[in-house]
């Protein structure tokens, strides 16, 4: 199996149509929530820092319940099929609610306790459910094929929609807050977030459902999991799970402010809707081209992944912190037209990458977890998951108290409004708008540089690779007999006691 193809055409569609709708959602959740929250349902920043605290310190808890839950889990379905078919009900359903905010709360108090109340309760239950739900849609590509070509194929396809998915709502979004601002359309901020979230989360249920239905598990899993007092020696007993978690442990404390600074650089430093159009139009393209970049990207470096993502990581290095450094001087970032062509020539190199990135990087990963497979025997995919995880939510009040440090630093005010150099007179705010554009730009460069360190280790590559799925494919290829024995001898048990109770009943 771990040269031949599995997968059907609508098994290797379904999970990009899934990624579409839950990439529109990431996108609104993660790009322009706290934008949602400062500036248009008009909460004050310390509470909304004050709730995301909270929300985190629910999550240490929640957490890892969710991955012993989903590495016990052994169904007739599966193992990832039946949360991806019940959870996203209520995570994009809370979602699209959430982001309803302003239609409920039409006031600008930004202490209002009702709100924070509101906030609080739905971001609450998304939360919880976002746990539920990412887990298994995240590992069950995994579970579908041993075969690295199908999921590449598939990571090819998601890549291209979350691409696509993603695009779209900016593209959107941007250009409907800017009318709503100026007043061209009778409609106002909260209704575009509401419109956004409905939809967004309409098409990502949706897609979820298509997948969890038209999907099946073909990696059989030990019948019996180990138990959770193992978890911690899972990542021990993998070199590569044991470095990432490093790696994303000091990085974790990093924080750009939780804030839209693509919004306020687009509208704000460029200038609205229709001068940033052109800016984006070399990403927009490229991204596209970036699609069948992959194998040449790969023969490049003669078919090694992990040289393949350095070079790739250190690309984006160079042209997002000469983008930073060339943009933000004062007599480029105060000419709208300047800074945007900066942008846009450093930004369009820098895609060049990004399916291949991100195809490359997700199936490194996906042989991290074979490989704990392949010293263990367990796939404790949920709970390494979480233990990983857990440590951005345990760094989550550092966290916090970085976004408020973040605006100090700055000096920007989310609460004036957004046009084009809103934050009073430009010659005393150019330093302002320097240092929005550096975060705009090299905002994560300190966690992926510590993200990249673990790959010059990776070796998981050649004959070492094949030999690794040879083994995995003989075990699981046993399981499988021994589960079919199984199930034949459940079958004849039934069979006889149905046939005794006749007997009886005669």
């Amino acid at each position: 199996m771990y040269h031949t193809p599995v997968l059907s055409v609508k098994e290797t569609a379904y999970p990009g149509i899934a990624h579409l709708g839950r990439k529109m959602s990431e996108q609104i959740n993660s790009t322009y929530r706290t934008f949602f929250f400062v500036s248009v349902l008009r909460l004050d920043m310390v509470y909304v820092t004050l709730i995301l605290t909270l929300i985190g310190i629910w999550d240490i808890l929640n957490n890892p319940l969710m991955g012993i839950a989903y590495d016990k889990t052994r169904t007739r379905w599966g193992k990832a099929r039946p949360y991806a078919f019940l959870a996203p009900i209520f995570y994009f359903g809370s979602t699209a609610v959430l982001f309803c905010g302003r239609l409920f709360f039409d006031n600008d108090a930004t202490d209002d306790p009702s709100k924070i109340l509101f906030v609080f309760v739905l971001l609450f239950i998304q939360e919880t459910f976002s746990t539920i739900f990412t887990i298994p849609v995240d590992n069950m590509v995994t579970l579908m094929s041993p075969n690295p070509k199908d999921r590449m194929n598939i990571g090819l396809i998601q890549t291209y929609m979350m691409k696509w998915g993603g695009d779209f709502v900016a593209a959107l979004i941007m250009p409907l807050l800017d009318i709503a601002r100026r007043g061209y359309l009778p409609i106002s901020p909260g209704v575009v977030f509401a419109g956004f979230g409905i939809v967004t989360a309409a098409i990502g249920l949706g897609g979820s459902l298509f997948m969890s239905v038209g999907c099946r598990e073909r990696i059989m899993l030990q019948p019996q999991p180990a138990p959770t007092s193992k978890a911690l020696f899972y990542i021990l007993k993998n070199k590569y799970e044991l470095r990432k978690f490093v790696a994303d442990f000091l990085g974790s404390w990093w924080n750009k402010g939780s804030y839209a600074w693509d919004v306020v650089t687009q509208l704000e430093i460029f200038g609205g809707v229709l001068r940033t159009m052109p800016f984006y139009m070399p990403r927009n393209i490229v991204q596209i081209v970036s699609l069948g970049l992959v194998e040449p990207f790969k023969r490049l470096f003669g078919g090694s992944f992990r040289k393949t993502v350095l070079f790739m990581r250190a690309t984006d290095f160079v042209m997002t912190t000469a983008s930073a450094l060339i943009g933000s001087r004062p007599k480029v970032v105060g000419t709208w037209w300047k800074v945007g062509l900066v942008f846009a020539v450093f930004d369009g190199v820098c895609v060049s990458n990004d399916a291949p990135s991100t195809v490359l990087e997700n199936e490194i990963n996906r042989e991290i977890g074979d490989y704990t497979e392949y010293m263990t025997g367990e796939r404790p995919d949920g709970t390494i998951g979480l233990l990983t995880g857990l440590i951005k939510k345990t760094t989550e009040p550092l966290r916090a108290l970085m976004t408020i440090a973040v605006f100090r630093w700055s000096g920007y005010d989310p609460s004036i409004g957004e046009h084009g150099w809103s934050q009073e007179m430009v010659s005393a705010n150019v330093s302002m708008y320097s240092k929005v554009f550096l975060l705009y730009n090299i905002a994560d460069i300190i966690p992926n540089i510590l993200n990249a360190i673990p790959l010059f280790f990776y070796d998981i590559e050649g004959k070492k690779k094949i030999d690794m799925y040879l083994a995995l494919n003989e075990r699981r290829a046993v399981i499988a007999k021994e589960a079919a024995e199984m199930q034949e001898m459940e079958a004849l048990a039934e069979i006889l006691a149905e046939e005794e109770m006749t007997e009886g009943k005669q």
